[in-house]
């Protein structure tokens, strides 16, 4: 059988709550009740048939055709199962899942992945600021979950990220890995101020800009570590494995912390 399938009628009038439209939610419920629910944030309000086409499919495979930077929340607590959009999707994008996979061939808004526990999240475009970090209020950011980021992200990637892998092929911000608790950032460049704040975890970089002072070198190193990761991340992205040196400058931070994160970087 083919996907479940949400075909955009026309440009959203408002933000809309994705949320509801996971396999564990709507497994059981039939066309029409699907048809029927609430997606829209404001007072007006708006349900699933005003805005998609709904076709029958498998509710373990959701497709989306069409998409929009209004479309938040995509994926959200997603359990199993994949999910994928042709197009942009906004805010939040699976935040909080526990398993599956999402894929977006377009760009995502901020927050992506932010406290996903377990799955795959890619994005084949541009991902806004804090991917993979923490929404406001919340504790922690990514949290066990790998996000693939294929084109750049924006500031304070990763921040208090807790667990987890983050894959950029292109630039990050500035703040990458800010307040960093745990986990790896796997990026081709990033801006300034890399690991402000992070007490573990690691960043590993082609390029970056200002580094903070609080950052020590520790010498030039063939980390096993280094090794394995390369291998593991050579199965979810092989162009990000590339990234990963084999002699590696070495800067440990952040020390205005607890300092036992580090940033790797191609020995010069």
């Amino acid at each position: 059988m083919s996907a479940l399938t949400f075909r955009l009628r026309e440009t959203p009038p408002e933000r809309l709550d994705l949320s509801g439209l996971v396999p564990h939610r709507i497994g059981a419920l039939s066309i029409a009740d699907i048809e029927k629910l609430p997606i829209g944030t404001s007072r007006r309000g708006v349900a699933v048939a005003e805005i998609f086409a709904v076709e029958e499919g498998e509710r373990t495979d959701i497709h989306f055709q069409g998409g929009s930077a209004r479309f938040d929340l995509v994926g959200a607590g997603l359990e199993s199962g994949r999910l994928v959009v042709e197009g942009d999707v906004g805010q939040r994008l699976g935040q909080a899942m526990r398993g599956g996979t999402i894929e977006i061939s377009g760009n995502a808004g901020p927050f992506a992945a932010s406290a996903a526990t377990a799955g795959l999240v890619r994005i084949a475009g541009h991902a806004d600021e804090r991917a993979g970090g923490a929404i406001h209020g919340a504790m922690h950011g990514l949290d066990g979950a790998t996000l693939v980021i294929e084109g750049d992200a924006g500031d304070r990637l990763g921040e208090r990220m807790r667990r987890g892998l983050i894959l950029v092929g292109g630039r990050a911000g500035d703040y990458a890995g800010s307040g960093l608790i745990a986990g790896t950032i796997v990026a081709q460049g990033v801006g300034d101020n890399p690991g402000y704040g992070m007490r573990r975890g690691t960043i590993v970089t082609a390029t970056h800009g200002a580094l903070l002072q609080s950052f020590v070198p520790t010498g030039r190193h063939r980390l096993v570590v280094a090794q394995l990761l390369r291998r593991a991340v050579a199965r979810i992205r092989p162009q990000s494995a590339e990234i990963i040196p084999e002699q590696a400058e070495r800067l440990a931070g952040d020390l205005a912390t607890l300092g036992k994160g580090e940033i790797l970087m191609p020995a010069s």
